[in-house]
């Protein structure tokens, strides 16, 4: 019995700790919050109930210690998922859509680090790096992405 109590409370604690991050959904309000805090915004693009890199990536990398420390810091992260067995609202499925199209997305996981601007009035999206899965961790992935982009 505390055989099974002891795996429940495990298996809670990394739940919690999985959920120390906050991945928006709506690119609207993940660009308000990026302007706000004057941070770049991660769009993670993945196939979340199906792709095996994008779960790999999630497990090495996104639900690190290291990668959730330099996160707060330094990124809004965005996830747009592409499930194969859970259905998405309407307006979510064409968001997601739309910003796949328009950042030519061929593969998953691609991760994009982009910066808000405003451009006649009108909000563009300007990209600043693009990782997809990196061996090696969390120090390998961040390395990847701040090569491309040393500000981060």
């Amino acid at each position: 019995m505390k055989k099974i109590v002891l795996l429940l409370l495990f298996t809670c604690a990394l739940q919690v700790s999985a959920q120390e991050l906050t991945w928006h959904t709506d690119i609207n309000k993940a660009i308000e919050i990026s302007k706000k805090e004057k941070k770049p915004i991660l769009l993670f693009f993945t196939g979340s109930d199906w792709c095996g890199w994008c779960i790999k990536l999630q497990k090495e990398v996104f639900f690190t210690d290291a990668f959730k420390k330099w996160a707060k810091q330094n990124v809004t992260l965005v996830e747009l998922d592409f499930p194969r067995k859970k259905q998405l609202e309407p307006a979510l499925q064409q968001q997601n859509a739309q910003l796949q199209q328009m950042f030519q997305v061929r593969g998953y996981p691609t991760a994009f680090i982009v910066t808000p601007e405003n451009v006649d009035g009108k909000v563009n999206l300007k990209q600043l790096a693009k990782s997809g899965y990196v061996a090696g961790g969390p120090e390998k992935w961040i390395e990847s992405v701040q090569a491309a982009f040393p500000k981060l």
